[in-house]
């Protein structure tokens, strides 16, 4: 029997819970202290210094949703939901319990003001930009990096299996984080090099993922905004979840930065989620509200990225999918 309207009404108006009680149990590290056995609840209240019997309630609640699973009276064990939330799991999600539950979490609380005046909550609840806030809070910074790997990082493999990238010589990463996605492609063309460029504080981090890939000789960093100027000399242009960060007009000084110095023969691959039309659900469509009040940016429909690049000397010449609900816009100079 499927639930009715007002039942399914009434699930999504207790998501906030949902969240929150899987923040708490990923800031505890609970998934990662029963990661060897089944313990008691008192034991983990001792190790974690908090209140024994609201972690109970707090385990028990979880476990009613298949996340960890009480044996015995007073004793939780881990399930297969329970392990993705171990920081150690090749999939964990652990960091994007953190990210969405902290301090994206809050600004989600400002919605109403967003939706009011059109400027992010984040910012009226930290008093600054969300990529400023990260660029002074190395310890947030370094796990908005982890969450992106978490929820993005699979979709490397689906843009090289969808979209030949064979042909290019040197692949330009701009916004390029921690450097793991162009690490991936790197490593399946052998025959290519490629620049991680993003500011100067986050490059850094991307140093550890090149030379962890052995790929030091092939690939380097560069420093800097891509507001202002990016590196020239790539026959190849990536901005992977980079303009939907972003307003029209600031993503016109994107990519017109990258209209001055791409060559003629040159593409630029904008790695996104395409707004699709009509009701149908669409996760583009609810993350967008969260480029409404997170970062300041949107998600866009097919039209809406053919103009944002036909004002900035640009045709979008296709668009690609991929297995992984993310679309690669191919774009080439006119």
């Amino acid at each position: 029997m499927h639930p009715s309207a007002r039942d399914q009404l009434n699930q999504m108006i207790s998501g906030c819970w949902l969240t929150q009680m899987l923040y708490v149990a990923a800031k505890l590290e609970l998934a990662d202290r029963l990661s060897d056995r089944p313990r008691l609840v008192s034991e983990l209240a001792l190790e974690t210094g908090v209140h024994e019997p609201s972690l109970f309630r707090l385990l028990r609640g979880l476990a009613s949703l298949g996340v960890f699973a009480e044996s015995d009276a007073g004793r939780f064990q881990m399930t297969d939901m329970a392990e993705y939330l171990r920081k150690d799991h090749p999939h964990s999600v652990q960091a994007s319990v953190l990210m969405m539950g902290g301090t994206q979490y809050q600004a989600w609380g400002e919605l109403l003001h967003s939706v009011q005046t059109g400027k992010t909550g984040f910012e009226k609840l930290h008093g600054e930009p969300l990529f400023d806030f990260l660029g002074k809070h190395p310890e947030e910074a370094a796990n908005f990096d982890r969450a992106m790997v978490s929820i993005h990082g699979r979709e490397t493999a689906s843009i090289i299996a969808a979209y030949d990238l064979s042909t290019a010589n040197h692949i330009i990463d701009l916004g390029g984080g921690n450097g793991s996605q162009l690490c991936e492609i790197l490593a399946a063309n052998p025959r290519a090099n490629g620049i991680v460029f993003d500011l100067p504080h986050v490059v850094e981090r991307a140093k550890i993922s090149i030379e962890s890939a052995g790929l030091s000789d092939r690939c380097r960093t560069a420093g800097g905004s891509f507001f202002e100027a990016v590196p020239a000399g790539g026959d190849l242009y990536l901005l992977r979840h980079i303009i939907h960060d972003w307003d029209d007009d600031q993503s016109h000084t994107i990519l017109r930065a990258v209209r001055k110095v791409i060559p003629a023969t040159g593409k630029l691959l904008i790695i996104e989620t395409v707004i699709p039309p009509g009701n149908d659900p669409s996760f583009a469509k609810l993350l967008d509200i969260t480029m409404l009040t997170i970062p300041g940016g949107k998600e866009r429909t097919e039209t809406e990225y053919r103009d944002l690049l036909a004002t900035t000397s640009f045709r979008l010449n296709r668009i690609v999918t991929t297995d992984a609900h993310v679309d690669v816009i191919e774009a080439i100079p006119v």
